[in-house]
């Protein structure tokens, strides 16, 4: 039987070596990152509540505090800065075709607002 897998081991090749070193435990055996880092992937792509991971990547609470934890300390902003530099050394990263999308609000005073009023109120034109 085939285990599904989010990523292939050519792609966790690549991810693995910017994760943190697994942490030893002496209580009980923590979930291997390749696990736990396709239970994130699984719920970022499907957009799933975290309580409706399925068992194979073993209890939602592990894979989202391991999530939580290395988004805290960093992790994820340091591994994708990592890929980005190591595919630009290759010469297989575009610049000008990566681009964030996002919506970025203005403070009310930046849109013209009048001070005092309601927020998101724009002064009409004179």
């Amino acid at each position: 039987m085939r285990k599904e897998r989010e990523l292939t081991d050519d792609q966790w090749a690549t991810l693995a070596p910017h994760l943190p070193p697994p942490r030893a435990r002496t209580d009980r055996p923590a979930k291997d990152h390749r696990t736990v880092v396709e239970g994130i992937v699984w719920q970022l792509r499907t957009g799933m509540p975290w309580r409706d991971l399925p068992e194979r990547y073993g209890p939602w609470e592990s894979v989202y505090t391991r999530f939580r934890r290395w988004q805290a300390a960093g992790v994820w902003d340091r591994a994708l800065a990592a890929l980005q530099a190591e595919a630009d050394a290759r010469g297989e990263l575009d610049w000008g075709l990566h681009f964030l999308d996002a919506i970025i609000r203005a403070h009310p005073h930046a849109t013209g607002a009048k001070k005092g009023g309601p927020a998101g109120a724009v002064t009409p034109p004179a």
